[in-house]
């Protein structure tokens, strides 16, 4: 059993992920379970409304953590993941819920002896894409890899592609920066 174990915030992550992941497995909906964190952490991405919400340190946690599990319900999650989400608000971790998230993908990753390849993009990526970066990753020896996409529009475009310790930015953003740093040595 792989075990994944960080310092400071990714620890507390991992704790947190390596407990809903054994919890849905004992009671035998891992895969639903899986299916829907994935689905909450798209939409903490795509719904500017609610991750401002979660974000704003002014709204006491005991007033959003109902919000929340009412927009939960009104998505058909589960009662298993509305509970998760209820303890992670008593815990006052609900801001951290996008680290958590990640940090479960990566945790049933190590489980399912597949490797994460975080992907940052300026926008969101195309089937095509998709398809092409998968077969650079098999080229690559990463065929059991399991792409976990973000969207940061201030890369301008490219991408920053992360496996494991290896790091890959082909952004625009960074570019201008190599650009604008080896301009300033000759200026």
């Amino acid at each position: 059993m792989a075990v994944i174990a960080g310092k400071g915030e990714q620890g507390f992550a991992a704790r947190y992920a390596a407990a809903l992941y054994a919890l849905a497995s004992e009671r035998g909906v891992l895969d639903q379970t899986i299916t829907e964190v994935a689905g909450l952490g798209v939409l903490l991405q795509q719904n500017e409304a609610l991750a401002r919400l979660l974000n704003n340190h002014f709204i006491a946690t005991d007033k959003l953590a109902p919000a929340l599990d009412a927009v939960l319900k009104a998505e058909d999650v589960s009662e298993l993941v509305r509970h998760f989400v209820g303890v992670v608000a008593v815990n006052r971790r609900l801001r951290e819920l996008p680290k958590i998230i990640d940090g479960f993908a990566r945790h049933t990753a190590a489980q399912r002896g597949e490797v994460v390849a975080e992907v940052v993009s300026a926008a969101p990526l195309t089937d095509l894409q998709r398809q092409a970066l998968f077969a650079r990753l098999t080229e690559s020896g990463y065929g059991n890899a399991k792409l976990q996409e973000k969207v940061d529009p201030s890369l301008l475009g490219g991408l920053v592609l992360k496996i494991g310790p290896k790091l890959y930015d082909t952004s625009l953003k960074s570019r201008l920066n190599r650009l604008n740093y080896s301009l300033k040595g000759v200026v």
